[in-house]
């Protein structure tokens, strides 16, 4: 009896039970889910509706009766049932004793895993009962018994209903198939690859193509189908469809079908068998299952098992159980044949890494959910009446974003949900407002399932929380231990969760739940991590991740996450703040903080960069967030090319792409490189007029695809390149695009190569020509079209020959085309049509020839005809099988061709190439479009850019017999056109050869290079070759590496490294310094004998100069050094020699060191490490002073005296360096002795020779010896420096300086001693030299000299411990009188000046001044000592001291010596701590000081009150001429008492009141006092905030100040008005010679002004005007005034926008006498800078030049003419390249004493790098060099510390933040510690 009849026979029974449970419909759902837990129940209705609740009861009455009296048994025990109601529902439907005689009486039930609640039959497992034999018939009857329960049990479990996406009462019955598409090498039977499965149009209950994923050709083996797709995609669906097909009886190929979802295998404790698998934990048979196993076995081949969830399987082990590894074995054996063999197997997936149990030949089918047709059909289906269908579909087509979220069947379901709750009631359109996103088409499907918002409250954040739980653990089903009866009665309610039936053993049942899909169960963990209180934000923004999902990672396991991100991105959007806030029941701004903190990390990620996987997801995350301002940032961060590589990607990824391209303002590449790609996701691209470039290459593309792209494409107006290649696009796809490419006009380049093109298509493109005026390379199939951008003016010439071999004349535009015949057969015969057709073509750009037989004579037939051919830039006839007579008859067809630029020929690699010179328009046009190439040559124009000859004929076997017919051939090539460059290297000429050639040289013109390298040369053909330095004018640089065999012969300005970049030995990285002007000749790599270098010299006699010579062998020996050295004299036009990696005996400094005597025109000799030696040589032997050093010689005791008798030769040494040797302290002795011979007047430098405390204290009792030692600095740090410096004039007294020198006691006293010996000693220095208190005071007292003055300078780090009256106490031990005292605590510094001999003063004065001081009783005999000692003091300075001691001790003393030091007249205390109390003192004490003339009160901190205590100080101080009182806090009473005792000091000559904020009112007050200073010579009123108001009372006054110099008025607030007031009254001020009004606000009108009065300040040597907005207007008619200055000096006019006017005015103005020149930030171009540095030139005493900050580009400064006084150039952050600033590093040496070269950034490389490195040994000033933020590399580096090595004393080169990797810059400064790469700059200058 069905349920129909049940209900008409007992109608008011069903109706009140429908009633009933109208009022519980909670408690229907839970138990709906626990008698149908495998059911796909319904996940959203009105649980209230009779409707629905009839339509339950009737599928749960299906189930058959056990289940159904079950359930009448449960309601009437928890229900409250009416007595009435009770018992007819008894009586008819209660349980019964008999119910299992009755369930096996025939009724039908739901078998296998379906029945598991109520009573069945006994379970016996698998294999527990004696195994029967059959007879093959009963076999079968078993067999097909079973089969029919196996497809009842599946009709039963789908209820006759066809499975769709999260069925409901209001989804589409029928199934919409979704785009499937093949992957790898399977195919259909029938179809073509690639083809889209599934008939959207076909009829509701037929699905035709479904049949095609079992239709593939496979090998013998297992049949093993793999479907991937995203979450949603309907994977799920589609296996449980095919059940449904096959329980139907429409997959008859399949007997038995079997489906297993691996998340519920996860699930099983114990490892089953197959037929445990089968049977125990799917269906058991009736009977005899042994037999039915057998039968499925031998009928394999029509049995298909279904395994979905693949991925999940995969994640099964986060879980907790070891089971995982049994369903996958399991799975692995039958996909591998070992179980079931010949089954049919098929699984699910998402997109990822594969386990190894999937067999590699698999086929593969990517799901890619629906396109817009099945998008529309689905709603179709959806909904019912005709007016929704239409209002839906409205919605649909008119919002895109809807529709394309729609492409996933899972949110197409979701979005029919929402509007059909939102369509009735909402304007059309609406949508788009209400469904932007994902997230909140989630919350609007909440919100349809509880429409009276039941389910804001705590069950939400229960439910996420359980939800989260199990994302993190990795599990997706839930046992009834997982989740609350409250929260499993809500999922119920609200379909939720689904329930199902879980076998864990044979013979053991388990409920399990689920979400009803994943996306839900990461949605609600999102809400849990946005609204939770108990997840702080840290904790939520770590979830805040980007995953990847390539297809072959090495990542073993999928995570559950893919959505979750997007969620939390989603929630982070405005548009759900209201929603979160009441969930989370907290207010805004808790709310608004989680959201910021999402949107911050999202920030982040987007500024990284990402891998493509990860860079999609970001995309849909920012799309999810609605936030304008995060999709704007990330659009602006993407690079300019983005490339995707090797992952699929949907209509929803290329959607969240283009969404992200509508913020960019920049031009993008696109490149998807091997992804599989959804057929039609290119539709997402439409609109997209960002993108310039877009490239597709993947087997996946079809035709399908084509037609997608093409309806985006003429939306995309800014693509210039399209690329299709390596797709399956066949002449359908074709056909698309040829109707869509005229439409886009602006198509550069379209490569469509490797697909499937005939002739046909190929014929249809190339029409297409025409229509595109600016296509230049069309690329399809083999043939590759280059064409030149059509010109406006420009026809078609005739005679074009197209493929076909047919002429076609069109009028119109003309393109010039590439052609290409290679491998063509190509003969004689072809040859001669080919040249005769070239004759009558149009121009070709280029013409390839090669891999054909033309040999000989075709190829001299088309070299011949080169002149007379149209090939504007090569000619390719390689591989043509040219021989060496070949050769020759192409270099004489050359004669006739003057167009030619470059011929290679090189038979070994089978190349004949000749490239031709453009025309100089076309030149220009095409160096434009490319990019520029970084090459390392000189800064003189290249001579390759002058349209020269070159001529390369490597690897062709030339021998010496080939010599002259070779030249013969080269002679006949250049009779018309001189050849320029020849390159005959990798030949075998060998010795006679070459030497054959340099008497044949001359016949070949004026080269400007040759290169003979790799033809077996000999030193007899080196010597041939150096006799063309003499012989050859052209000739100006000969190298030669005999080991390498590098032999190259080059012109004056021309570079090696542009005639073969690859020559690199290591050992010659910089070029001989003035390349360009002399002569060059370099051996390398060479044993030389004396009689070798004995011809070598003689040879080197004739060649002009001036010459440099560099040699390098592995050895000389002495007696060849002893020739080398006799030769020099006879080399008068030698300039440099340099003896590079040439190992040298211990002997040769002394032969070096007497070459002074042997060769006067040797001015510098050094020799390091005995391998390194170079010699300099000057024309003026008269010049005074030479330099030498032997640094790493090993020299020792031995060797002084040798050595000191050969220098001792010289008439004056300027410099001697000994660094890095084995003096010792002995050594020093013997050097010392031997010093007196020596004529130095110049550095010593001993640095480096284990010389110790012994050693110095020797020096210093030899010191009175040597009265003519200027200086001495000794370090015994590490730096172990060691120098001394001696002037030509005795008696100039010496510095001596010592750091980090540890002095015993014993040898304190020697110390002592020996200076108060060395009279001549006045200045000492001890820096760090561990010199405590107690031995301080005993060098004082024992230092003890007749007569004169004795400076000491301190520096320990105890000095800022020690209290003040204990440092005055140690000076008061001193035995000369005390003149000078300083003392700095922080900086731990001490000086004092002693003067000898130390007077007594008279004992009456001394009382006298006794009787002012404070004497307490235990001070009272340090005073007398200290009155004594500081009786004469004249200088007490003291720095960064506190004065903040209670007792008041220091400031008493302080004011006892102020008040006992009646001859002080300087006084400074700034930069400390002074309270009030300790200020009273040094007030009473100042206030007696009447002699002060100079009072230093800056930078302290004070109180107002304390300032007001100090002014009333000032007002005894009435000679004070010099009076600094910076940063104070001067209110009005202080600044009153100010200006009264400013009116005492009538000789007063500075004035320093800087940062003191006196404003318009203090300055009117101070300006009334200022005529009483008639001697003002300085005055500082800077940083005062001084106004108009205040410059125009200034301006009253000023005039009565006429000794006025110096006037400092910067950064303050003054305008053009007060500068009017200025400019009025500074003609009156004749004496002032600096005036600075910078940053301050004078603009263009305030400038002219200055401009008109300037002329008549005839002392003005300096003024400051930057940063005082200032325009060209102002700056033009400034520098127009500054031709009437005579002793103007400096100018600082930068951070004004003065522009290029202005600098071109000054460069015709500037003064003669200028010595700094600052223009930083003055919005100067290159044309500017030019004239400026042109016009510097002009200024012999320029001494800092400053352009900063300027746009200079190649406007670099070009210097020509020596500046001798120039210290400091800064170009910082100019814009600089390297190909401008060449020219400025090579021309470093016309400023001997630069100091500074500032060039951080810049766009500077390697090529700058290394001519720095060239100059830097010749710059003997320089101390720093900065070029931080360059595009300096590690080669850079690397040639600059070469440059160091060779002897330059740069003490730092800044090299920070340049593209160097840490590893390589900390290896480089290892080698060379100069090189600093470090965010700070360690150096102090």
């Amino acid at each position: 009896m069905d349920a129909e009849s049940i209900r008409l026979n007992n109608e008011n029974l069903w109706a009140w039970l429908v009633r009933l449970l109208s009022k519980n419909p909670e408690w229907l759902s839970a138990k709906l889910r626990s008698f149908l837990p495998t059911m796909d129940l319904d996940c959203s209705y009105e649980p209230s509706n009779p409707e629905v609740i009839h339509r339950q009861l009737n599928r749960l009455f299906a189930q058959g009766m056990a289940t159904w009296k079950s359930f009448i048994n449960d309601l009437c025990f928890e229900l409250d049932v009416p007595l009435d109601m009770e018992i007819p529902l008894v009586s008819i439907w209660g349980p019964r004793d008999e119910f299992s005689k009755q369930l096996g009486a025939g009724e039908e039930s739901c078998p296998g895993p379906q029945l598991y609640h109520g009573a069945k039959r006994p379970f016996q497992s698998y294999g527990s009962s004696p195994r029967r034999k059959n007879s093959k018939k009963q076999q079968l009857e078993l067999a097909k018994k079973y089969l029919k329960l196996l497809k009842t049990s599946a009709q039963q479990w789908h209820g006759g209903v066809c499975p769709g996406a999260w069925l409901t009462p209001h989804s589409p019955q029928t199934y919409i198939p979704p785009v499937l598409q093949w992957s790898r090498a399977t195919a259909p039977l029938d179809a073509q690859e690639g083809a889209t499965l599934g008939d959207p149009e076909a009829a509701d209950n037929i699905d035709v193509s479904i049949q095609d994923l079992f239709s593939f050709k496979a090998h013998k083996g297992p049949r093993v189908t793999v479907l991937l797709g995203k979450a949603g995609m309907g994977k799920t669906t589609l296996a449980y469809r095919l059940r449904w097909r096959w329980a139907q009886g429409q997959l008859d190929r399949f007997q038995a079908l079997f489906l297993f979802e691996f998340r519920q295998l996860n699930m099983i404790t114990q490892l089953p068998t197959l037929p445990q698998l089968l049977f125990d934990l799917y269906l058991m048979p009736e009977s005899e299952p042994d037999a039915v196993f057998q039968y499925l076995k031998e009928n394999a081949q029509e049995v298909l098992l279904i395994f979905d969830g693949l991925d999940e399987a995969l994640h099964a082990d986060s879980v907790g159980t070891d089971n995982a590894g049994s369903a996958l074995t399991l799975f692995s054996e039958l996909c591998h044949g070992n179980l079931l063999p010949g089954c049919w197997v098929m699984t699910t997936s998402r997109p990822g890494k594969l386990p190894s149990c999937v067999p590699t030949e698999a086929a593969t089918v990517h799901m890619w959910g629906f396109d817009g047709l099945r998008v529309e059909k689905y709603v179709t289906c959806f909904f019912s009446d005709l007016l929704s269908q239409e209002l839906a579909l409205k919605e649909m087509r008119t919002n895109a974003r809807l529709r394309g979220m729609c492409a996933i069947p899972a949110l197409c379901t979701v979005t029919c949900f929402c509007l059909r709750r939102l369509l009735p009631g909402s304007s059309p359109g609406q949508s788009a407002a209400l469904l932007p996103t994902i997230t909140q088409l989630y919350l609007q499907m909440v919100e349809t399932f509880s429409p009276s918002e039941t389910l804001l409250d705590t069950s939400i954040l229960g439910f996420g929380k359980v939800a989260l739980r199990g994302l993190d653990t990795g599990k997706v089903v839930f046992s009834v231990e997982d989740i609350s009866p409250q929260l499993m009665s809500f999922g119920a309610v609200h379909s939720l969760l689904t329930s199902f039936c879980i076998h864990t053993r044979p013979g053991h049942e388990e409920i399990g739940y689920a979400f009803v899909h994943l996306s839900l169960q990461e949605f609600f963990a999102a809400l849990y991590l946005m609204a939770s209180h108990t997840v702080d934000k840290d904790t939520l923004v770590e979830y805040v991740t980007l995953n990847s999902h390539w297809v072959l990672r090495t990542k073993g396991r999928l995570g559950l996450s893919d959505h979750l991100p997007a969620f939390l991105a989603g929630l982070a959007s405005h548009t759900c703040h209201m929603f979160l806030c009441q969930l989370a029941q907290q207010d805004r701004a808790w709310v608004g903080s989680r959201q910021a903190a999402v949107i911050q990390v999202l920030r982040k990620l987007a500024s990284r960069k990402l891998t493509g996987p990860k860079m999609i997801e970001l995309y849909h995350c920012v799309a999810e967030t609605q936030d304008l301002e995060l999709a704007r940032f990330t659009a602006q961060s993407l690079p300019s090319r983005l490339s995707f590589h090797n992952f699929p990607l949907t209509h929803a990824d290329l959607a969240a792409l283009a969404n992200i391209l509508e913020h960019r303002d920049d031009p993008i590449h696109l490149d998807f490189d091997g992804c599989p790609l959804e057929p039609h996701c290119p539709e997402a691209l439409v609109g997209c007029g960002q993108v310039e470039n877009l490239s597709f290459k993947s087997r996946k593309c079809g035709d399908a695809f084509a037609e997608a792209l093409c309806r985006s494409l003429p939306t995309m107006g800014s693509l210039k390149t399209l690329g299709l290649t390596g797709s399956r696009i066949t002449a359908q796809g074709i056909s698309h695009l040829i109707q869509t490419l005229p439409l886009c006009s602006q198509l550069e380049e379209v490569s469509l190569h490797d697909n499937q093109l005939k002739d046909p298509e190929v014929l249809s493109l190339v029409e297409l020509l025409p229509s595109l005026p600016k296509l230049q390379k069309l690329e399809e199939l083999d043939l590759i079209f280059y064409l030149s951008p059509v010109t406006e003016t420009a026809t078609q010439q005739s005679g074009a020959s197209d493929v076909q071999g047919k002429d076609s004349l069109k009028e119109g535009q003309s393109r010039s085309l590439q052609l290409r015949l290679q491998k063509c057969q190509l003969r004689i015969r072809d040859a001669e049509a080919l040249v005769e057709l070239f004759q009558k073509s149009p121009q070709l750009e280029e013409v390839n020839l090669s891999g054909n037989h033309l040999e000989d004579d075709g190829c001299r037939l088309v070299a011949e005809a080169a002149s007379q051919l149209h090939i504007a830039q090569k000619l390719d006839l390689s591989d043509n099988g040219l021989s060496q007579t070949g050769v020759t008859y192409v270099l004489k067809a050359m004669s006739t061709c003057g167009t030619l630029e470059d011929l290679h020929i090189s038979l070994l690699n089978n190349t004949v190439v000749l490239t031709f010179a453009q025309e100089p328009r076309e030149q220009e046009g095409s160096c434009k479009g490319r990019a520029p190439l970084i090459s390392f040559v000189s800064p003189v124009t290249s001579e390759l850019s002058q349209r020269s000859r070159r001529i390369r004929l490597t690897h062709c076997g030339f021998l010496a017999k080939h010599t002259e017919t070779l030249c013969e051939a080269l002679r006949a090539s250049c009779q018309t056109h001189n050849l320029d460059h020849l390159d005959l290297s990798d030949n075998s000429l060998g010795g006679k050869g070459v030497i054959l050639l340099t008497e044949l040289l001359p016949g070949l013109g004026p080269l400007k290079s040759l290169n003979l390298s790799r033809n077996g040369l000999s030193m007899d053909a080196v010597f041939s070759l150096v006799q063309c330095l003499s012989s050859l004018q052209w000739v100006f640089h000969l190298d030669v590496s005999l080991e390498s065999d590098c032999i190259f012969l080059r012109g004056a300005g021309t570079s090696r490294d542009a005639l073969e970049p690859k020559f690199q030995t290591g050992v010659q990285v910089l070029e001989l310094s003035q390349r360009y002007t002399s002569r060059s000749f370099c051996l390398q790599e060479c044993q030389l004998e004396p009689t070798s270098l004995t011809f070598l010299c003689a040879t080197l006699e004739k060649s002009p100069g001036p010459l440099e010579v560099q040699l390098s062998c592995k050895s000389l020996s002495d007696d060849s050094l002893k020739i080398l050295l006799q030769c020099l004299p006879q080399l008068p036009q030698l300039s440099l020699l340099q003896l590079r990696h040439t190992v040298l005996s211990s002997r040769s400094p002394f032969l070096l060191a007497d070459i002074f005597n042997l060769c006067p025109r040797v001015r510098k000799v050094t020799l390091r490490s005995l391998c390194h030696a170079v010699l300099h040589f000057d024309s003026n032997e008269e010049q005074e002073g030479v330099c030498c050093g032997f640094p790493g010689c090993s020299l020792s005791q031995e060797h002084m005296e040798t050595l000191c008798c050969a220098l001792s030769k010289c008439n004056a040494l300027s410099q001697l360096d000994l660094t890095d040797n084995l003096l010792g302290d002995i050594g020093l002795r013997c050097l010392l002795e031997c010093l007196p011979q020596l004529p130095i007047s110049g550095w010593l430098d001993l640095s480096h020779n284990n010389i110790s405390q012994e050693g110095i204290l020797y020096l210093l009792e030899t010191l009175p010896s040597y009265p003519n030692i200027q200086e001495v600095s000794v370090s015994l740090s590490s730096e172990q420096i060691f120098r001394m410096c001696f002037s030509k004039k005795e008696g100039a007294g010496t510095s001596l300086r010592l750091c980090e020198c540890s002095f015993s006691p014993e040898q304190v006293s020697k110390l002592a001693s020996s200076l108060s010996q060395a009279q001549q000693l006045t200045e000492l220095w001890l820096t760090k030299c561990h010199l405590d208190l107690p031995q301080l005071t005993m060098l004082l007292n024992l230092v003890n000299r007749p007569t004169g003055l004795l400076g000491l300078r301190l520096e320990e780090p105890w000095v800022d411990s020690v209290s003040l009256p204990a440092l005055m106490e140690v000076c008061a031990q001193a035995s000369g009188c005390l003149t000078e005292l300083s003392i700095s605590e922080i900086q731990r510094k001490l000086w004092l000046q002693l003067e000898f001999p130390h007077q007594e003063g008279n004992s009456d004065s001394m009382a006298l001044r006794l009787a002012h001081c404070d004497l307490e009783t235990e001070h009272s005999h340090l005073m007398i000592q200290l009155v004594e000692t500081y009786a004469r003091l004249q200088q007490l300075s003291l720095s960064q001291v506190s004065f903040n001691d209670n007792d008041g001790t220091s400031s008493k003393l302080l004011q006892n010596i102020l008040l006992s030091s009646c001859e002080l007249k300087s006084f400074r205390l700034t930069f400390s701590q002074v309270s009030t109390k300790s200020l009273t003192h040094l007030a009473f004490g100042l206030g007696h000081c009447h002699h002060l003339e100079e009072l230093d009160f800056s930078n302290n901190s004070l109180r107002e009150e304390d300032t007001e205590l100090l002014m009333g100080a000032l007002q005894g101080t009435c000679r004070l001429k010099k009076l600094h009182l910076s940063f104070l806090p001067l209110g009005a009473s202080s600044l009153a008492l100010l200006i009264q005792g400013l009116s005492r000091m009538t000789l007063l000559q500075d004035l320093c009141l800087s940062h003191n904020q006196i404003g318009d009112v203090g300055t009117q007050c101070l300006a009334a006092i200022l005529p009483k200073l008639p001697e003002l010579r300085k005055f500082d009123l800077s940083h005062n905030q001084i106004g108009d108001v205040g410059t125009q009372c200034l301006a009253a006054i000023l005039p009565k100040l006429p000794e006025l110099r110096k006037f400092n008025l910067s950064h303050n607030q003054i305008g053009h008005v007060g500068t009017q007031c200025l400019a009025a009254i500074l003609p009156k001020l004749p004496e002032l010679r600096k005036f600075d009004l910078s940053r301050n606000q004078i603009g263009d009108v305030g400038t002219q002004c200055l401009a008109a009065i300037l002329p008549k300040l005839p002392e003005l040597r300096k003024f400051d005007l930057s940063g005082n907005r200032i325009g060209p207007a102002g700056g033009v008619q400034l520098v127009k005034s500054l031709t009437h200055f005579e002793h103007l000096e400096e100018i600082k006019l930068g951070n004004n926008a003065l522009g290029e006017p202005t600098a071109l005015e000054l460069a015709q103005r500037l003064p003669p006498q200028l010595r700094v020149l600052c223009l930083p930030s003055s919005h100067l171009g290159p044309e500017g800078a030019l004239g400026l540095a042109q016009a510097l030139e002009q200024c012999p005493h320029i001494e800092e030049v400053s352009l900063a900050e300027n746009n200079l580009a190649g406007g670099v400064p070009r210097f020509s003419k020596r500046l001798p006084l120039l210290r400091q150039i800064d170009l910082e952050f100019c814009k600089i390249e390297d190909q401008a600033a060449r020219h400025l590093a090579a021309n470093l040496t016309l400023f001997p004493a630069l100091e500074k070269l500032l060039l951080s950034g810049n766009l500077l490389g390697d090529e700058v790098a290394a001519e720095l490195a060239q100059v830097l040994p010749q710059m003997g000033q320089l101390k720093k060099v900065n070029l931080e933020w360059n595009r300096i590399t590690a080669r850079g580096a690397q040639l600059l510390a070469q440059g160091l090595v060779q002897g330059s004393c740069v003490p730092v080169i800044r090299l920070w933040n340049n593209p160097i990797l840490n590893d390589v810059a900390q290896s480089l400064q290892s080698q060379e510690p100069r090189l600093d790469f470090s965010i700070t700059d360690q150096q102090t200058l």
